[in-house]
């Protein structure tokens, strides 16, 4: 009995595990809204296959609430203008080959002068659709309908049914890239008191190169999360999570920029020494330490900046400043070693000069001081602009709360 219970909770565990999967949630969420939104479209549209209600509530579902908000009205505001152009073609011309190219043109510089954004070529395609039928006004009307059904069912289904937060999935990818980070420090470190090729320090070079590729990404995963925050029921705390994930990956791509510095004069230091080591024995294992050190601390930094609960945030800190006054005492003790090897071999003062300094600039970097000053900072400048840009919502809040407190006294 006791194996059947654990072949049977594997499945169930794995089951519930992909519930909470935002992607399995979001196609859930769309699939539902666009079955939905024709099922309603079917009794209130003249159409026997009415596919544009379906279509918009498929796009005008996304994965965050905000950006339901903002497709919805740019969708609607496309169809209605290219309903509108073609009305008015109607009744000049009808469909030839010329007038179909000029309608198409004239849908084109009006869907961007009504800055539809990416329903521009929708604005074209409505035009079209509508032109191309002999009961215009009659299809044009129903093409709004229909338009206006999916954007509205979207619209209900998001604030019913609160769509995913991408914040966990942010958070993820802000981690992966600091483990990245750890990993090609660690190979940086590898082989220090032997003779390095340069193509070997010329590959670390390239791959902390790479890097830029997985800020890129990470960005992207980011600005999805902060969507989702924006306008969600189910966050209470948007701006703050919002700000605190911006300034760790600001952060981390600054590291990643020193990092790449880092790769780069190890390999110049390697093309000028390259038949000999790269450092004395003490020199290479004191710099390999430190090295694994700061690595430590970048991804206690992810840790930290990641984590939602207190405690575990505590914690995190805690260790993060643990690993950081421990790197910067390698990093003392380095710069001795260094400095004795430079009074006996002058010749590449400046690579040791450098190396110091970009240890030091990631290390000032994670400063616990650095990031409160920093975060504080972008707290502030978020508030005010979201005062200055919603001014009578700010004051609303103000209200709201100012007499949920005199209700509690």
């Amino acid at each position: 009995m006791r194996d059947v219970g654990v072949s049977l909770s594997g499945p169930v565990a794995e089951l519930v595990k992909w519930r909470r999967e935002p992607v399995v949630a979001q196609t859930l969420r769309s699939s539902a809204a666009a079955t939905i939104a024709y099922v309603v479209a079917l009794r209130l549209s003249s159409e026997p296959a009415p596919l544009t209600a379906p279509l918009t509530a498929l796009l005008v579902v996304q994965v965050t609430l905000y950006s339901t908000l903002t497709t919805s009205i740019r969708r609607v505001n496309a169809v209605v203008t290219g309903v509108l152009v073609a009305s008015a073609f109607s009744v000049l011309v009808g469909l030839t080959w010329w007038s179909l190219g000029l309608i198409i043109l004239a849908s084109l510089v009006v869907g961007r002068v009504v800055r539809v954004s990416e329903f521009v070529p929708e604005v074209a395609i409505s035009a079209m659709l509508v032109l191309g039928v002999p009961r215009v006004a009659s299809t044009a009307w129903d093409r709004v309908l229909e338009t206006l059904i999916g954007a509205v069912v979207g619209l209900l289904f998001n604030l019913l049914l609160a769509p995913p937060v991408w914040v966990a999935t942010a958070g993820e990818s802000v981690d992966g890239l600091a483990r990245r980070m750890r990993q090609l420090l660690l190979r940086i470190g590898e082989g220090l008191t032997e003779p390095i090729p340069v193509e070997r320090a010329a590959s670390r070079l390239h791959e902390a190169r790479r890097l830029d590729h997985d800020i890129g990404e990470v960005d992207a995963a980011l600005r999805q999360a902060e969507d989702s925050v924006r306008l969600n029921p189910r966050v209470k705390e948007g701006l703050l999570h919002r700000v605190v994930l911006r300034t760790g990956l600001d952060t981390l791509e600054i590291c990643t920029v020193v990092l790449r510095v880092l790769a780069r004069t190890l390999t110049d230091l390697a093309k000028e020494r390259e038949r000999e080591a790269l450092f004395p024995p003490e020199v290479g294992a004191a710099l390999r330490e430190l090295l694994a050190e700061v690595a430590d601390a970048v991804v206690s930094f992810a840790v930290m900046v990641t984590t939602d609960v207190t405690r575990s945030a505590e914690t995190a800190e805690a260790r993060l400043a643990e690993d950081l006054e421990t790197a910067r005492t390698s990093r003392a003790r380095l710069a001795e070693l260094l400095l004795a090897e430079v009074r006996d071999d002058p010749g590449q003062w400046q690579l040791h000069g450098a190396l110091l300094a970009e240890l030091d600039r990631i290390l000032d970097e994670l400063d616990l001081e650095h990031r409160s000053r920093r975060l504080m900072e972008e707290l502030d400048r978020a508030s005010r602009e979201e005062r200055e840009r919603h001014p009578r919502l700010t004051a609303a809040r103000h209200w709201v709360r100012r007499k949920s407190g005199l209700r509690r006294r």
